[in-house]
């Protein structure tokens, strides 16, 4: 307890630990989301965020045990539904910061209907999808990224499917910033999920977070994985689409950034009346 109200205080300067829950990882060892906790701890700790002024929802796979192991308020929710639950969390409580965490499959698969409307609605929540290509949780099975001819149990003959491209599909649906990190570069990614927090509105991180267990694609990663090119505007949307989708290597940093739209929450409070002035009985009348 006393250590929890010391963490409340303005002048306690807040390190990586304050955000560890005590819960130890479960995950194989190599595992790419030890990168991408690790790089968590580190962009709250840049932004000395109080652990009870943070959210993070998850849903389910390997990637959604995220909230057991940090300290801050935790979502571990329904397959596929991080995205409604972490609006719902940001309508309500618009001073919270928001990260709706998840895999592959969670995000792009049984979750994929809800990345379009949270995008387009520009809510301010921070996104941090963790890509491995597989499904971990169930042994091995193809995900909506995996590569066309990717063999596992559920594509014994290759994958006939063409593969998802998450950024492409972020910047298509309206995401205003977009970005994709390295879970074997932790640092990096540390600071693109401050520049995600930081904006005003809807963040999609694209994390390369390979699987050892399944599919180690740590060593193509290692291969193929190179910065943004130095001409690139991030404010230029067809740049960044032309980018993601010609790409012959795997571009690290920020793909597009857009800070003129106002946040969801924000707009719809608009027409939201003052509580002190609401009238039920005029509400009725002019609405039932």
């Amino acid at each position: 307890m006393a250590t929890d109200i010391a963490l409340e205080r303005q002048d306690v300067l807040l390190e990586a630990k304050d955000y560890k829950s005590g819960v130890k990882p479960v995950w194989c060892p190599g595992c790419g989301d030890f990168g991408v906790l690790s790089a968590t701890y580190k962009a709250l700790t840049a932004l000395q965020l109080k652990p009870h002024e943070v959210v993070v929802v998850s849903g389910i796979g390997c990637s959604s045990r995220i909230p057991y192991f940090m300290r801050t308020y935790g979502i571990h929710g329904v397959h596929g539904r991080p995205l409604p639950i972490a609006t719902g969390v940001k309508m309500a409580n618009p001073s919270l910061t928001v990260f709706a965490m998840g895999g592959d499959g969670d995000l792009m698969s049984i979750g994929a209907g809800h990345m379009p409307h949270a995008a387009a609605r520009n809510v301010d929540i921070t996104v941090i999808m963790m890509d491995n290509q597989t499904y971990g949780l169930t042994k091995a099975q193809t995900s909506p990224t995996s590569a066309t001819g990717h063999i596992s149990k559920s594509t014994p003959f290759g994958a006939i499917a063409r593969p998802f491209k998450p950024v492409v599909l972020a910047l298509a649906y309206g995401a205003t910033f977009v970005g994709r990190g390295y879970s074997a570069r932790a640092n990096e990614l540390s600071e693109l999920i401050v520049q995600g927090v930081r904006h005003h509105g809807f963040s999609f991180i694209h994390v390369q977070s390979p699987c050892t267990e399944f599919h180690n694609t740590y060593d193509y990663y290692d291969k193929v994985v190179t910065e943004m090119p130095p001409e690139h505007d991030t404010s230029d949307l067809a740049a960044a689409l032309h980018l993601a989708l010609t790409e012959e290597r795997v571009h690290l940093g920020v793909f597009y950034r857009d800070e003129s739209k106002e946040p969801f929450e924000q707009r719809s409070r608009e027409f939201v009346p003052d509580a002190s002035e609401f009238n039920l009985e005029e509400y009725l009348r002019r609405f039932a």
